[in-house]
């Protein structure tokens, strides 16, 4: 068996400045390392998922955030220095990538030693879709360096949460492949 890494919203919309939900410089850090992670994880067998918001124009989401990542445009589509990598794509409308989607059951077909989840917001879609993998008993661990979002305190909060609560295995950096 190997491992599924979850990118998580790696998006336009999310990680190219100008755009509604932007998560800012700081968060663009992380890119680097996710490219390491999915060509470590790719090189040792590993199969990468990329979790995309894909929202309706009237999605009820917009109520509490601006609209960002409209079906069809832009701003769903994944970061060019990620859109090089194979791997599937699932499209979400909520913050768990679990949610109405059939990953459920990709997962189940993969049969994963463990979920490695990587991306933005960690606070948000990051922290829920970890949550739901738990809840599903697999094992999952987050890197903290492929991970961010808008707030410091929500970061942390976010992985304290992840580590205490729900068990997830937070790892301090992306090892190198040597």
């Amino acid at each position: 068996m190997s491992n599924v890494v979850l990118a998580v919203d790696m998006l336009v919309g999310f990680l190219e400045s100008g755009h509604n939900l932007y998560c800012g410089d700081d968060s663009r850090k992380i890119i680097p390392n996710v490219q390491r992670l999915i060509e470590r994880e790719q090189a040792e067998g590993s199969s990468v998922i990329f979790i995309c918001d894909n929202h309706e124009p009237d999605d009820l989401e917009f109520q509490m955030f601006p609209e960002h990542c409209i079906k069809g445009t832009s701003e769903a589509e994944v970061i060019a220095e990620l859109a090089k990598y194979e791997g599937e794509i699932i499209h979400k409308k909520r913050y768990s990538a679990f949610f109405e989607t059939d990953l459920e059951q990709r997962l189940e077909a993969l049969n994963p030693d463990k979920i490695i989840i990587c991306g933005v917001c960690t606070d948000i879609c990051v922290m829920h879709t970890a949550a739901d993998a738990r809840n599903r008993d697999y094992i999952v661990e987050v890197p903290v360096d492929c991970v961010a979002t808008f707030d410091p305190q929500a970061h942390q909060y976010a992985l304290d949460h992840m580590k205490k609560i729900l068990g997830v295995r937070l790892v301090d950096s992306v090892p190198s492949s040597a």
